[in-house]
C-alpha cells in the first residue's frame, strides 16, 4: 500500500531537487516552474506507486526528462539530435523493451525515452533478463505516465499497442508496431516479443540513419 509523504518532507525535498534542476536549466525555466514540475511528476507516479522509498528520486529523474524535452521543443531540430519516444499501454514492457534496444544499437547520437498511457508501479520481472543475453543493459527503468512535453519533443512517436490512446500531435512522424503484450508472459514468449521488436528497432535505425529523416529534421 502506498503511504503518502508527509507534505512538509515532500515539499522540501522538491525545492532541494528544483534548485538542482533550475541550475542546470538557468536562464530557460524558472525555479517556481521546475517546483511545479517535479511535484507534478510525484503526484503522476505515486498514483501507481506501491511504496513511496524512492518516488523522490524518480519523480525528479522524471522532471528532469520533461524539462529537456521542453528545452528541446525551444532548439531548432537541426541542432540537437533527434528524439524517438516509444509508447505503450503501462510502459512496463514493450515500449522499455523497444528503448533500450535502440539506445543500445544506434549508430548516430539520439535521444531515446519511453512511456504508457496507463503507466503501472514496475517493469516486467523478467525484462532485464532476456535483454541481458542480448547485450542490452535495462539499466535503473521504472514505468513513466505519458505527458505532453516529451510527445511534443519527439520527433518519431512509436506506438506498441496502445491503440488511440497516445495523442497525436501535427508534425510528427509515428510508426505503430503490432506487438503480443508481455504482461505474464512466459520467459520463452517474452524472447520472442524481444526478438519481434528486435526487428522492428533494426529498420528505425535504418531509417534514422537514412538522407530523408536527416533532411526533415533540418
Amino acid at each position: 500500500m502506498t503511504i503518502p509523504e508527509p507534505q512538509s518532507l515532500l515539499h522540501e525535498r522538491v525545492n532541494v531537487g528544483a534548485a538542482r534542476l533550475a541550475t542546470r536549466h538557468q536562464g530557460r525555466f524558472s525555479i517556481e516552474t521546475v517546483q511545479a514540475l517535479i511535484l507534478d511528476s510525484y503526484q503522476r507516479l505515486a498514483a501507481t506507486a506501491r511504496v513511496t522509498t524512492h518516488l523522490n528520486v524518480l519523480a525528479e529523474r522524471l522532471a528532469t526528462e520533461r524539462l529537456d524535452a521542453l528545452a528541446s521543443i525551444q532548439q531548432v531540430s537541426h541542432d540537437r539530435p533527434p528524439r524517438v519516444l516509444f509508447v505503450c499501454t503501462q510502459n512496463s514492457g514493450r515500449s522499455q523493451i523497444a528503448a533500450a534496444l535502440l539506445a543500445h544499437r544506434a549508430t548516430e547520437p539520439i535521444t531515446v525515452s519511453s512511456a504508457g498511457t496507463e503507466h503501472v508501479a514496475d517493469v516486467e520481472p523478467n525484462l532485464a533478463r532476456v535483454l541481458q543475453e542480448v547485450g542490452v543493459d535495462l539499466g535503473p527503468a521504472y514505468p513513466k505516465p505519458l505527458t505532453q512535453e516529451v510527445v511534443e519533443a519527439a520527433d518519431v512517436v512509436v506506438t506498441l499497442g496502445c491503440g488511440d490512446a497516445c495523442p497525436v500531435v501535427p508534425g510528427k512522424r509515428y510508426l505503430d508496431w503490432p506487438t503480443a503484450d508481455p504482461h505474464g508472459a512466459s520467459i520463452e514468449d517474452l524472447r520472442h516479443i524481444r526478438d519481434t521488436i528486435n526487428t522492428h528497432v533494426g529498420g528505425l535505425v535504418a531509417f534514422l540513419a537514412s538522407p530523408s529523416i536527416t533532411a526533415e529534421t533540418k
